[in-house]
């Protein structure tokens, strides 16, 4: 195992109670054998841009404010992004369009996010992702992603001031519905479809649509930063209803 941040790590743990809990849990998980060995082998031969720096090498757990009104949701950790620096969305090119965009919201207290232990903040947000290991070609399993679903249902229902959920990408949007059904609220019929700026609410959450922030889709113009602007825009203004 491939472990780095040490006490700058120790020191953004912020959270505590159930989610402190949820987070050790997360960060010591071997559910998955596929992913723990290939998480960790990425970890041991990294790529030549990054052979001098330690990789994190585990489980990425949920990031931001305890108190959060809104949850941005993905897919799963990078496998030189997130599973290097130890932050979901943190060290790829998903994760230099994304937060800009949180900062220019509101949503974060800097434009950059560089690893785990860095200072920066979340602002009533809270970010994580359904799956919290980096899988190959960024594409879990089926089993491994339910093996990881209980995680996100216990960060949800933790997250007690959380009123809008932003899926990034079909997967998420999937991922957010069964959660919501796994804490008494059954998803509507006919049952919502994603699309980038789909809205429907599920008990006392709203759940928006946006395109990932993956770099097939910001590169091609697929998801451009207005658009996201726009999102985030809607989420705050949900939050606050």
């Amino acid at each position: 195992m491939v472990v780095a941040g040490g006490a700058a790590a120790a020191r953004e743990r912020a959270v505590s109670g159930p989610l402190a809990e949820i987070e050790r849990e997360v960060v010591g998980c071997v559910r998955c054998p596929r992913l723990v060995e290939w998480r960790e082998r990425v970890a041991r031969e990294k790529v030549a841009r990054f052979r001098n720096e330690a990789y994190w090498g585990r489980p990425v757990p949920g990031f931001g404010d305890p108190r959060a009104r809104i949850l941005l949701l993905g897919l799963a950790p990078a496998a030189h992004g997130g599973n290097r620096t130890g932050r979901v969305f943190t060290g790829d090119a998903s994760g230099d369009f994304l937060w800009p965009a949180l900062h220019a919201a509101g949503l974060a207290t800097s434009p950059e996010s560089v690893r785990r232990g860095d200072g920066l903040q979340a602002v009533d947000l809270w970010v994580t992702a359904p799956v919290k290991c980096a899988p190959p070609d960024n594409k879990p399993l089926p089993s491994e992603r339910d093996s990881c679903a209980p995680y996100l249902v216990r960060e949800l229902a933790a997250l007690q001031q959380v009123r809008v959920v932003v899926a990034l990408g079909g997967f998420a949007w999937e991922s957010a519905l069964r959660t919501f059904a796994a804490l008494g609220e059954p998803t509507p019929r006919p049952k919502p479809r994603f699309s980038h700026g789909a809205a429907v609410r599920v008990g006392r959450w709203t759940l928006l649509g946006c395109y990932h922030v993956s770099q097939q889709n910001t590169f091609t113009g697929r998801l451009t930063r207005p658009m996201l602007d726009g999102v985030l825009a809607e989420a705050r203004a949900r939050a606050e209803l």
